[in-house]
């Protein structure tokens, strides 16, 4: 028995000794260096370009201070404490916040590509250029929070412009360049590689398909540019992963030809609109894989009566393939495909039922007109209906239903009567409200006057009476 062992054992070694159970690289790779001590390893003429298009941006904008936190900032203990490091403030109990940021400019005409959350809100826009001493006052052009960009304009005319790259040409491993202004301090540059593509459910924006890089984003960098080893442009420096604030290594960038579409409609119509189809929609999971011909595609779970899909014929359980000849990865890549069309734009659908596939055509929906509240209800309030990211990204527990509020303007009516930002609206005098319908259809009801609203906020009811 024991000579049996030691024989398993001597063939096991040998087997390892002649390294038949693994691939081994070349032994005789050879390390390379620059020709000779004479010449520089440097990306300086890639870079050289691009630098003179990416921008440095500041905003300020008005903020309101509460008369309680107004009353104890004056109190003379306080003063006495701070003395002249005092905040100022104004007779109209308003401060002015300001921030920076990065942008890119994509015309010679001065249009400038940046991220929304860069330019929301503020009241004022100004904008430098590497090596340019002149400070120009910008003017917003429109923004789209879902996927976090807007575009802003200076005057003028030859300004160097980002060159656009193929975003959906780059791949993993690619060594990358990070432009923008990190913490105020001025241009600078970072270099990293593209760590992983097609980023979704990171929960920052509504539409994700992030290009991961370990190229250093800091705060002041957003809005920046990404770009590849020539100085092309692949993205849009967006966010960072951290927990302590400091770069760890994971930052995001969004896709160059997802901004290009965004940026582009931006321009021509100040807006961005997406086309609807009106489903529910879930990737294709490996036991589903079982259950159909396709390995790829989006599975619809669910269909809105009365909406595009729904009208087309289209039904639970279909696995869709293609959007006008464009295979559809999976769920978060048919979102992505559809919201880059316009409302009203007839499109091609390829689908899998009962493992037979079937090609339609049909009109889209207009999801502005499901995604925007009334506008009658309360002016100043933007609302949305609370979707599986926004519960995630905000940890609403899921017995929660009712629309949620993204913003409350300054000075508005949605101001004054008390509403918050992030208040989740349950029910409008006796009526539930679960979804943006249900706020349109019991505004029509009601007649002028005041109005109870239930607040769910941060797990409390309060009441707010508003009225018309």
């Amino acid at each position: 028995m024991k000579k049996i062992i030691l024989l398993s054992l001597f063939i096991s070694v040998s087997l390892f000794a002649k390294g038949t159970l693994f691939s081994d690289a070349p032994k005789d790779a050879k390390r390379v260096a620059p020709q000779n001590n004479e010449v520089i390893l440097s990306y300086y003429d890639s870079i050289k370009e691009i630098k003179h298009a990416v921008v440095n941006i500041s905003t300020s904008k008005k903020i309101k201070v509460s008369r309680e936190l107004e009353q104890f900032m004056e109190h003379p203990l306080f003063r006495q404490f701070f003395g002249d490091n005092m905040p100022k403030q104004n007779k109209q109990g308003k401060n002015r916040a300001h921030s920076l940021g990065s942008g890119v400019i994509v015309t010679k005409d001065g249009y400038i590509l940046t991220n929304n959350h860069v330019v929301a809100d503020a009241d004022e826009i100004f904008v430098t250029i590497n090596g340019d001493d002149e400070e120009y006052e910008a003017k917003l052009i429109g923004t789209d929070p879902k996927t976090d960009i807007a575009v802003i304009k200076i005057k003028g005319k030859n300004f160097t412009t980002a060159k656009f790259a193929d975003s959906s040409s780059v791949k993993e491993g690619d060594v990358v360049f990070a432009l923008g202004n990190p913490f105020g301090v001025g241009s600078s540059v970072t270099q990293g590689i593209v760590s992983a593509l097609n980023k979704s459910r990171v929960g920052i924006n509504q539409y994700e398909n992030f290009i991961q890089t370990d190229a250093s984003i800091n705060p002041g960098n957003s809005g920046g540019a990404l770009v590849d080893s020539r100085g092309a442009l692949i993205g849009v420096n967006s966010a960072i992963l951290s927990r302590s604030g400091g770069n760890n290594g994971i930052g995001f960038a969004i896709p160059s030809n997802m901004a290009k579409n965004i940026a582009t409609r931006l321009i021509q119509f100040g807006k961005i609109e997406r086309g609807y189809l009106g489903v529910s929609i879930s990737d294709l999971t490996k036991s589903l894989k079982n259950v159909y011909k396709n390995s790829y595609g989006a599975v619809i779970v669910d269909t809105i009566k009365g909406d595009s899909a729904d009208l087309a014929g289209l039904k639970r359980g279909d696995l869709i393939l293609e959007i006008d000849g464009k295979k559809v990865k999976g769920a978060n890549d048919l979102k992505n495909l559809v919201a880059s069309y316009q409302p009203n734009t007839k499109i091609e659908v390829t689908y899998e039922r009962a493992k037979k596939e079937q090609t339609i055509s049909f009109i889209l929906g207009d999801q502005n007109n499901i995604a925007r509240g009334d506008g009658t209800f309360v002016k100043g309030l933007n609302l949305i209906d609370i979707d599986n990211l926004t519960r995630d990204k905000l940890r609403i527990p899921s017995h929660i239903s009712g629309v949620l509020v993204t913003k409350v303007k300054l000075d508005s009516n949605a101001e004054k009567f008390g509403f918050l930002e992030n208040d989740i609206i349950v029910q409008i005098e006796n009526l539930e409200v679960n979804s943006l319908k249900d706020i349109k259809s019991i505004s029509k009801k009601m007649r002028s006057g005041p109005k109870r609203v239930y607040v769910n906020r941060n797990g409390y009811i309060v009441i707010i009476v508003v009225e018309n």
